[in-house]
């Protein structure tokens, strides 16, 4: 008599099979780690030793200094004194609540994680809008990426570097960098071909279209996805914490694990204190580099 079992439950794999594909990936990943973990570890040591570096600079200045530092940077990027005078009053709140040196720490692994991820991004991204081929490879990728729990980054990034700084940081990029690739490509794509045909009848090469024509228009939607990368970068931040990372991801983590709620209510504000100054002042330096482009091409 024929079997029909299998329609009333799904078919799968035989248990012991399953496990004995697990053991031999776990088992594979770990020999790569055992095998190359120290070799990878020594080629992030100027990172980490940058890292180390950063971060003492802005825990150890005075703090008048730092706060000075960065509303200049602020202001220079906004050119607004609301934003510049919100930033001030935001940095004084955390600092009288006590969370002055676990923000600057945070702010240094921000900080180096965007520049990292733009780096990186821009280019991957610039390699998608001239290739179709390129985008139909990339695309799934970013799609994993970004759908991976966050968790699961940390597993094999843990396994080959253990904890600390370098670990948090690969993590964070690798979770943080899908939007800047996605919308430099998007952005590049969207310019209009008659400027670039234009561009080429005036005799321009393909880097003098691509760094003269094609970045500058994309401008607007590059800087939305840095944008974006620095929100899921703060986003990161207590789940980063967990192998070590510190910073304002510590507290909230010890809030949860002790039930304090004080405790990660305030550090969690002074996270979202840090993601709305950048996003607003990178909002509002993606303006004026529009307005002044705009300017430029009416006159």
């Amino acid at each position: 008599m024929a079997d029909f079992s299998w329609l009333s439950k799904f078919p799968k794999m035989d248990r012991s099979t399953l496990l004995e594909i697990r053991k031999y990936l776990d088992g594979a990943f770990r020999d790569f780690s055992r095998e190359y973990g120290e070799l990878i570890e020594s080629f992030f040591d100027p990172l980490l030793d940058f890292l180390i570096w950063f971060e003492k600079l802005l825990v150890q200045s005075p703090w008048w200094a730092v706060l000075l530092c960065i509303t200049t940077l602020v202001y220079f990027a906004s050119r607004s004194w609301k934003l510049s005078l919100g930033v001030v009053i935001s940095f004084l709140l955390i600092g009288y609540f006590g969370m002055w040196e676990d923000t600057m720490r945070t702010l240094s692994i921000i900080t180096v994680c965007t520049l990292l991820a733009i780096t990186l991004g821009v280019p991957i991204g610039i390699l998608m809008s001239r290739s179709n081929r390129t985008q139909a490879l990339v695309t799934p990728i970013l799609d994993v990426m970004q759908t991976m729990p966050a968790f699961v980054y940390l597993i094999p990034v843990v396994m080959l570097l253990g904890i600390g700084k370098v670990p948090g940081v690969i993590a964070v990029v690798i979770y943080a960098i899908p939007p800047v690739i996605r919308l430099t490509n998007l952005g590049i794509r969207l310019v209009d071909k008659e400027v670039l045909e234009a561009a080429t009848a005036y005799g321009a090469n393909r880097m003098q279209r691509l760094m003269g024509v094609q970045l500058p228009l994309a401008s607007p939607t590059i800087m939305a996805g840095i944008n974006q990368t620095i929100m899921m970068a703060l986003g990161m931040v207590v789940i980063a914490s967990m192998i070590g990372v510190k910073g304002l991801g510590q507290p909230v983590l010890k809030s949860i694990t002790n039930q304090y709620f004080t405790l990660g209510l305030f550090n969690g504000l002074a996270i979202v204190a840090l993601a709305i100054i950048f996003d607003r002042t990178s909002q509002a330096y993606a303006k004026r580099s529009q307005k002044h482009m705009r300017g430029g091409q009416h006159d």
